[in-house]
């Protein structure tokens, strides 16, 4: 087991339940148990897409996120490969791993249920024009795919807030495929770190083989 792996299994980061959904309350740090009730772990998956990115250095220096849709879950790192923790998101309504074509165009009204997905891949996000008053991070703009906080505007019956908390995956598809992330989250970590530079999202795939996704994995090489 190597050293990234270690450090991302040791620790697990949540937001405080007190706060609203848009209130940034600090972040814990806390150690994964054996409680059916705590957040997994990383997957295998994206322990091994976290082991690729830190033996080749494809992040080129610049921070990145690993989005494992099939855990609701993101794992951050700092440009350097530091793990920086984990924390629950809410992804598209719909499984799949790629988005329409022309659905960046719509108007969210036009989008139809099969169409809300989360693309998996590479994408290099940097923050961009604006939704409303506040820059987003765009993680790849001409689908309108952002990461950001559970928008103010969010229809309360969705209840994204209760979905984000909630112990399991099952609830996290909610969005038109947007990546919602902890308030907290993104004000401590994200934002901070991508504002400059950008940084690169991984987001892993639901249904398609992860090498068909990202080709490079099989070349992938450990250290000795």
């Amino acid at each position: 087991m190597n050293d990234v792996f270690r450090a991302l299994a040791g620790f697990a980061l949540f937001v405080s339940t007190a706060a609203s959904a848009q209130q940034a309350e600090p972040a814990q740090l806390l150690p994964v148990t054996a409680d059916p009730e705590a957040p997994p772990g990383p997957s295998a998956e994206a322990t091994r897409v976290a082991d690729w990115v830190a033996a080749s250095n494809d992040n080129h220096a610049l921070p990145y996120v690993i989005v494992d849709k099939t855990q609701a879950a993101m794992l951050m790192f700092d440009g350097k490969g530091k793990p920086l923790g984990q924390v629950p998101v809410l992804i598209g309504i719909a499984v799949g791993d790629d988005a329409t074509p022309g659905i960046g165009s719509k108007n969210l009204a036009e989008i139809g249920p099969a169409e809300k997905t989360t693309p998996a891949g590479r994408f290099l996000a940097k923050f961009g024009r604006p939704i409303g008053k506040e820059r987003i991070l765009w993680v790849d703009y001409a689908t309108s795919v952002a990461i950001h906080p559970i928008p103010p505007g969010a229809n309360k019956k969705e209840q994204r807030r209760k979905r984000m908390l909630s112990p399991t995956p099952t609830d996290n598809r909610i969005t038109f495929g947007c990546i919602n992330v902890p308030a907290a989250a993104y004000a401590k970590t994200i934002r901070p770190l991508f504002q400059r530079k950008g940084g690169y999202v991984y987001v892993l795939p639901d249904t398609r083989p992860i090498e068909t996704v990202f080709p490079r994995l099989l070349v992938q090489t450990y250290p000795g």
